[in-house]
């Protein structure tokens, strides 16, 4: 995108939406301005459990001298698709956003979204694929700069009847959140169906899908609680899926801060945010659970330990599968796969 044309659509989309977070002035004025974008409602936990403290700490601890801004619910325009080239190419100084967002493109990322290779603990998860990303994934993100990668808790089946069996799955139209997770469905039995999250409370609403697989954390911000009665979970661990992120940076907003200030940035970068981001979606996952719990017309519960065995062993034929194609990205699928679990088991037992 041109330069002009970046500018023009960044002070469109801040004269058309006020910013989501107001901050109280400091002593200095600010010397780096960023504009941080992301997909999800001002009320998400994602919004104001992470990313809203995690500014505000930077913020602080700069001494007011750095300043974002954040911008929810797609404000500076685009489709949730776009963020990653919204930050590659300056639209946004920074972006949250998921790489299973673009099929196929991040294909080294897809190792820890894999059926049964994820923990059920999203503090587990988050500090595996942060070592994952800084050990394997530099080339993939090198158009930017990448603050922190993470993985969130398990996911769980949310749907219009109740999945106690492989075969309550046959012909359930499911939301999927990344390409492997919807290979995983399909292989089940269902029928999965691609969609960005934010379309998702009316599509349930319309009845285009029977469901969606998401984590608790995400449930209120897309009021599955209220449009769908039934929510499945898997038993202890692996669980059956899970969804990367990164909070990515475009490179020259980066370059342009002064040496101090990037130790403050990196500082609040790498493990320490990743860590961070995924205890705040297990304190907020099990608030969630209990939230749902207590609403009239849930049913919570968990397929059996041999029903997951039998889903495990139907899923592996998906990891096989995607360790063979990646081989054309000259990519050693295995021994990605062995990295991603040894970091689980890892992160797990310390």
């Amino acid at each position: 995108m041109p330069i002009n044309r970046r500018k023009m659509f960044a002070f469109a989309g801040a004269a058309v939406a006020a910013p989501a977070l107001l901050r109280e002035g400091y002593a200095q004025a600010a010397e780096v301005n960023l504009k941080l974008h992301h997909f999800l409602p001002a009320a998400s936990n994602i919004h104001q459990k992470f990313l809203t403290p995690l500014v505000r700490k930077i913020e602080a601890e700069s001494n007011g001298r750095i300043k974002i801004t954040i911008f929810p619910a797609m404000q500076l325009g685009g489709a949730p698709p776009q963020l990653y080239d919204q930050a590659r190419d300056g639209v946004a100084d920074i972006v949250w956003t998921l790489p299973g967002n673009t099929p196929g493109r991040f294909p080294a990322s897809e190792a820890m979204e894999l059926p049964f290779v994820a923990d059920k603990l999203g503090i587990v998860n988050a500090r595996a694929f942060q070592e994952y990303a800084d050990t394997y994934l530099k080339d993939e993100f090198k158009e930017v700069h990448l603050i922190c990668a993470w993985a969130h808790d398990a996911g769980l089946i949310h749907a219009n009847r109740q999945v106690k069996t492989m075969e309550d799955l046959k012909g359930l139209k499911l939301r999927f959140p990344t390409r492997q997770a919807g290979e995983a469905l399909k292989a089940l039995g269902a029928s999965p169906i691609g969609m960005p999250i934010p379309q998702v409370p009316e599509s349930l609403a319309q009845k285009v899908i029977d469901g969606c697989v998401v984590p608790w954390e995400v449930v209120p911000a897309i009021k599955v609680q209220e449009l769908l009665k039934y929510h499945t979970g898997i038993p202890g661990s692996p669980t059956l899926y899970t969804a990367t992120f990164v909070l990515a940076m475009n490179k020259g907003s980066y370059d342009k801060v002064p040496a101090d200030l990037k130790k403050v940035l990196d500082a609040n970068s790498g493990m320490p945010a990743a860590t961070m981001a995924g205890k705040t979606w297990d304190d907020a996952g099990a608030a969630v659970l209990e939230m749902v719990s207590k609403r009239s017309g849930n049913v919570i519960g968990e397929i059996s330990v041999d029903e997951a065995g039998r889903w495990r062993k139907t899923t592996q034929p998906v990891i096989d599968a995607w360790i063979a194609s990646v081989k054309d990205r000259n990519l050693d699928g295995a021994k990605l796969v062995e990295a991603v679990r040894t970091l689980v088991q890892k992160y797990k037992v310390s």
